[in-house]
């Protein structure tokens, strides 16, 4: 499923998983080796802005909450 000598482009959920695991430093050469056989560029550049995009937001929004907690 996960091979990397497979020839199917990695599928949404797989990319999400790897730009995730890119994110923190934890890509595994296997998946790393299938993304960059069989994936285009285009769509993990896109899902990594969308994804530090929603990181962000949801950092910004955990802080807000936590000030407003706090009565700051």
């Amino acid at each position: 499923m996960d091979d990397p000598v497979d020839n199917k482009p990695p599928s949404f959920w797989q990319m999400l998983h790897s730009v995730m695991a890119a994110a923190f430093g934890v890509q595994s050469g296997k998946n790393r080796a299938r993304d960059f056989t069989h994936g285009k560029p285009s769509h993990f550049v896109i899902l990594g802005i969308v994804f530090t995009a929603v990181f962000a937001l949801t950092l910004f929004g955990i802080v807000k909450l936590v000030l407003h907690l706090a009565g700051i």
